[in-house]
């Protein structure tokens, strides 16, 4: 194991702490080039002939034939081989979220982006073509017959008009099934998917979450009646500074408070509350007992996997200083004044210590800078590939490359890992997976962070 560790750094002025790396000139455009390829390299089922990450082949074949369906496709999660549903509805939105703000910032890259979402929106539509089920697996080494579950509705706009539409029916459809058989999924699939995702926040905000994607891909006046009315009964106050797989409740309140800010849904004005208190909240020098920010000035949330908070915070920021820019607003935050400038710099702050500004000077993307994570806990990168070793490597026999000094065989450009500890620390090793491991959810939201600095550095 490679452990690196940061000296503690002086703290005056929080604000101006937490900004004080910024402008060391990334290349944000070759970072989301690379955080792009990074889902090619998630990618499970037959891979199409313009795939570029060569070390990854055709796998999980026959996903589905248990029951008689073809379920393959989709991503894996993070460095397993296991598809779960409920993170990858929330890295596809997050990506389709990314495309639809900022997809304009991409450039070349806009036809990648939309791949990685079609890629999962196809195998999502696999999985809920039988009404009333969706399909999903469980987490064991070897595949397992799919399961039926409680769904999380999901929407995309493509540039497809009639798979636009087949996703918004498909989306439809599947809320409805989802409002009237309401329960958290993990309640009748608790061995299957806990404790790695365990449905821990209830299903309530993911309701709220599905009408307010509807309203908006529809514009249809049922779903704005259904988040008014629900708003209390679903909680939508709770946990304002909590966004990932697992808890929509900012991502809600940032997402409705555009329509506010437009003067067009003043209905909703309790929302843009919500999220007015969520920026408030996270502001370095704010006491909160649920934001923290690490010596080297790293958003920082207890529990495992720390940029996934980094990045989907970050979006949130980037997201509402873009709300509130175009409305001329800023967030009253007691004595001081959140303006869509400070929120912007607050973001990128986050993505340049991701990039490399950080006390240890390595960069957390794979592939991206001259310094980043060797050793990371990823199968498909720490074995060797088919073609370096075509004969099988059975369970057992990985366990020598798992503990291997050695970095990965196999560089999976543009994996974000799940980064240093509250002191900036950082094990490179693949025992630490808490650290050492990347997933999809880190990384969809970073694309639109990257797409918009890559325009505006």
């Amino acid at each position: 194991m490679v452990r690196w560790t940061a000296s503690a750094i002086t703290r005056t002025d929080p604000v101006k702490h937490v900004l004080h790396l910024i402008g060391s000139g990334h290349d944000y455009y070759d970072a989301l080039r690379k955080s792009i390829l990074f889902f090619e390299g998630q990618r499970s089922g037959k891979l199409p002939p313009d795939q570029r990450v060569k070390w990854r082949s055709d796998s999980a074949l026959h996903d589905g034939s248990t029951v008689g369906r073809d379920l393959t496709g989709g991503y894996y999660d993070a460095g397993d081989n296991i598809k779960f549903g409920f993170p990858m509805a929330f890295t596809t939105t997050l990506l389709a979220w990314s495309i639809i703000d900022f997809g304009r910032n991409m450039g070349p890259e806009l036809k990648n982006a939309v791949k990685a979402v079609k890629w999962v929106t196809d195998y999502l539509l696999k999985v809920t073509s039988t009404p009333d089920v969706v399909y999903v697996q469980d987490l064991t080494w070897q595949v397992k017959p799919p399961l039926h579950w409680r769904p999380r509705p999901l929407y995309f706009v493509s540039r497809d008009p009639a798979y636009s539409r087949l996703l918004l029916n498909r989306a439809v459809r599947v809320f409805d099934f989802a409002d009237r058989h309401r329960g958290a999924y993990s309640g009748s699939l608790h061995s299957a998917v806990c404790p790695f995702y365990c449905d821990v926040n209830g299903y309530q905000d993911e309701l709220l979450w599905g009408a307010v994607w509807l309203h908006k891909a529809s514009r249809k006046r049922k779903y704005r009646e259904y988040v008014v009315q629900n708003e209390v009964i679903l909680h939508a106050g709770d946990t304002i500074n909590e966004f990932g797989w697992d808890n929509k409740h900012a991502g809600i309140n940032v997402l409705i408070s555009k329509e506010v800010l437009m003067g067009r849904a003043g209905y909703f004005e309790s929302f843009k509350q919500n999220a007015d208190d969520f920026i408030c909240s996270i502001l370095p020098g704010i006491s909160h007992p649920q934001v923290q920010y690490s010596p080297g000035g790293l958003i920082f949330k207890a529990g495992g996997s720390n940029m996934q908070h980094v990045t989907s915070l970050s979006f949130l920021l980037l997201a509402y200083s873009s709300y509130l820019s175009h409305a001329n607003k800023v967030v009253p935050c007691g004595e001081t004044t959140a303006s869509p400038g400070l929120l912007k710099e607050l973001a990128k702050r986050q993505v340049d210590y991701i990039l490399g500004d950080n006390p240890l000077r390595m960069s957390y993307m794979v592939g991206y800078g001259s310094r980043y994570p060797q050793r990371i806990h990823h199968r498909g990168s720490s074995l060797p590939s088919v073609q370096a070793h075509p004969a099988r490597i059975r369970c057992k026999e990985g366990s020598r490359y798992f503990l291997s000094p050695d970095p990965n065989p196999n560089v999976h450009v543009g994996a974000v890992v799940g980064g240093p500890n509250v002191t900036d620390a950082f094990p490179d090793s693949r025992p630490f997976f808490q650290e050492s491991e990347p997933t999809t959810y880190i990384n969809a939201p970073l694309v639109g962070l990257l797409a918009y600095f890559s325009a505006h550095p």
